[in-house]
């Protein structure tokens, strides 16, 4: 399939960076497809394996709880997912291919590819898709220090036209400007999704559930523009 004619479908929303109830809550109130719970003891958002398990359990139905790990090891992983048994995975480190599959077995995993802030540090995303063909997508990040999480985007336009891969647009992303993200990166992907954190804090780790409602506001209103003039997918490529 060319992802040069991208699927019709609503953006799937992730928020990440969860460690509190009422932002849970307020996750799922405003329409989130997925929450992100990370397990990086450097993260300032940082949970414990315990305490995303208690944070998982708000979620109803059709509602993916994503545990975010960085190098860590097979064996914390699945001690990890056997109290998230509902679990999606997100390698965000340096872990190649086969640590990331032997570590999810069977689950659905996402690995970040963090694309570099400046054009004199070469990124090839499409062989770096092609290396990780059993991914479920590519979450695709700036490359800061502490793997993600410090509210940096990337030049969108540095992406390859066409790669056939599920994506999920992340880094740096804000009410205001998740609209333009999606219209400019959705045409290069099979599909798109977006992940945000730190654009819809008031502090870190602590999410403000207006800027959450805003977010997912603009979401559905880029998707009601894409979905009325669709040619302006075309003109974005």
């Amino acid at each position: 399939m060319s992802s040069q004619q991208p699927l019709a479908h609503r953006t799937r929303i992730k928020i990440c960076g969860l460690t509190r109830e009422q932002d849970v809550d307020a996750a799922v109130e405003a329409g989130a497809d997925a929450i992100g719970l990370v397990l990086f003891a450097q993260s300032a958002r940082a949970l414990t394996p315990q305490r995303a398990a208690e944070l998982a359990r708000r979620l109803p139905p059709f509602v993916t709880p994503v545990l975010l790990f960085v190098n860590e090891s097979a064996r914390v992983v699945q001690a990890a997912c056997e109290l998230v048994p509902a679990a999606m995975l997100q390698f965000h480190g340096d872990e190649s291919p086969q640590q990331c599959a032997d570590a999810a077995g069977r689950r659905p995993w996402m690995r970040a590819a963090r694309i570099p802030l400046d054009d004199a540090r070469p990124f090839d995303l499409l062989k770096f898709a092609a290396d990780h063909p059993q991914a479920a997508a590519l979450l695709l990040d700036a490359h800061v220090d502490g793997y993600g999480g410090a509210g940096k985007a990337f030049h969108w336009s540095r992406l390859p036209p066409s790669v056939n891969c599920h994506a999920v647009l992340s880094g740096g992303l804000t009410p205001a400007n998740v609209g333009d993200g999606i219209v400019q990166v959705r045409p290069r992907f099979r599909t798109l999704a977006v992940d945000v954190s730190s654009g819809v804090e008031s502090a870190k780790g602590i999410k403000d559930a207006g800027k959450i409602n805003q977010f997912v506001a603009a979401v559905r209103a880029a998707d009601a523009l894409l979905a009325r003039s669709p040619d302006v997918l075309l003109s974005a490529t």
